[in-house]
């Protein structure tokens, strides 16, 4: 049975982390727009002055972000089209404390994905056009683990936004006072629970952590 309330919670979640991109946005001096008949829920204009782009908010609450294929398998639905990615993040799956706004030239996000998927593609998974390619925010990549390539978008980038979303008040970190670097950069308990599935070859839901304060 489907845990209503659960639903519920994380479909407000990702409303409220929409609303830290466009407002983290607009705290950077642009003025965002809805692309009337684009039919791309996520795509936005963004205007400074005299300049414009367009860009394609991604919201996650387990840290990673996912572009799918295009039809013809020659490219990437939205993420072909945009100029920026704006992915907003929390720290953690199961746990989440603050949520991040990043803006990720779309040509750097073009290039990790593509990475993404060639090494999947190598490693005979695979790849079904209009399903997500998944890539992590936070996770470096690793030549030894496939779905590690293209990871760590967040790494060494300081965010547009940085909000503590645990507890009942609000609290606002902007910019963050240093980019994210491999060694600070949050390791969630589903990003180990992937890893140590994939060393020991096991499914995720497998993996048993227990953490003592």
């Amino acid at each position: 049975m489907t845990n209503v309330s659960a639903t519920n919670e994380k479909v407000e979640l990702r409303r409220y982390l929409f609303s830290l991109a466009e407002r983290s946005l607009e705290q950077a001096g642009w003025r965002v727009e809805r692309i009337p008949g684009s039919g791309k829920g996520s795509v936005r204009r963004i205007v400074k002055n005299d300049e414009s782009h367009v860009v394609s908010i991604r919201t996650t609450q387990d840290t990673w972000i996912a572009f799918p294929r295009t039809s013809d398998d020659n490219g990437w639905v939205t993420l072909d089209d945009v100029d920026f990615v704006i992915p907003v993040t929390v720290d953690d799956r199961d746990d989440p404390k603050w949520a991040a706004v990043y803006m990720v030239e779309a040509k750097e996000m073009r290039e990790r994905f593509d990475r993404a998927y060639l090494a999947r593609k190598a490693a005979g998974h695979t790849v079904q056009a209009g399903r997500g390619v998944w890539v992590s925010m936070f996770s470096t990549e690793d030549p030894k683990i496939v779905t590690s390539v293209g990871g760590g978008i967040a790494v060494g980038k300081t965010p547009l936004l940085r909000v503590k979303i645990s507890g009942s008040e609000e609290v606002e970190d902007k910019p963050a006072s240093e980019p994210m670097t491999a060694a600070t950069s949050p390791l969630t308990v589903a990003e180990a629970k992937k890893r140590l599935a994939q060393t020991f070859g096991v499914d995720p839901e497998k993996i048993k952590i227990i953490i003592e304060a």
